[in-house]
């Protein structure tokens, strides 16, 4: 009887980008002993982070905010039309709202301080390896309530379909792709031109804007309600 070979799964490849070689040196030595990770290179600054991910093409860019000749948030945009497939996770000391607000806005998928713990942060790689976005609650809260403008929302004179805007919530509730189209019973390249079309039409960025966006017009209310009425 012959046993067949295990299959290899790809690895998650990685771009640590941070000027203090102290907290690098910590993230590569930790990303290291996972198995399913692999650190592809490591970068001090923002004009080293675009360079070394145009030769190395990461599929997650671990990136600071703070950092001399090119922070973070100059760094965002570069990286996201120099390499739209990569997936930016920032890790950083900063909280502040509009800082936090900038960043998502300009293309970052996940928002992860400093004090987070080691699970939280390989947590967080995985799931923006995964498309999926990957926010501290305190963040999300930030984020919430930077965006808690009217006048700097974006509304669309197109209006979503009905499948679309349950598509929506489902974001909201950080539903997968592969979990939505189970919700909706529809194929997963079906709930992918739903999202694209959802953020094209609003003219968001990625996910966790969509996520945001229906949290702060209270996109996820009806379904709740529906749950409290059963109850009752």
């Amino acid at each position: 009887m012959t046993t067949k070979p295990a299959v290899s799964r790809k690895k998650v490849r990685i771009l640590v980008v941070d000027d203090e070689s102290v907290v690098r040196e910590g993230i590569v030595a930790i990303l290291t002993l996972q198995p399913d990770l692999e650190v592809v290179g490591e970068a001090t600054d923002g004009l080293e982070a675009v360079q070394m991910a145009r030769k190395a093409k990461p599929d997650v860019i671990l990136l600071d905010m703070v950092m001399p000749h090119q922070d973070g948030l100059t760094t965002i945009p570069i990286l996201k039309e120099a390499l739209p497939d990569s997936r930016i996770l920032v890790l950083t000391s900063f909280a502040e709202s509009d800082r936090v607000y900038q960043a998502i806005k300009t293309g970052a998928l996940g928002y992860l301080l400093k004090d987070a713990t080691r699970v939280q942060l390989l947590q967080a790689i995985r799931d923006v390896d995964n498309g999926q976005p990957s926010l501290q609650p305190s963040i999300a809260v930030k984020v919430i309530h930077e965006i808690d403008h009217p006048s700097e929302l974006l509304y669309t004179v197109d209006p979503l379909t009905p499948r679309e805007l349950e598509t929506l919530r489902l974001i909201a509730r950080g539903m997968s792709n592969q979990e939505i189209a189970a919700v909706l019973v529809v194929h997963e390249r079906t709930v992918a031109k739903y999202v694209s079309s959802i953020l094209e039409k609003l003219q968001l960025a990625n996910r966790t804007q969509a996520a945001l966006y229906a949290i702060r017009e209270g996109l996820t209310e009806p379904r709740d309600k529906e749950k409290t009425k059963k109850t009752k």
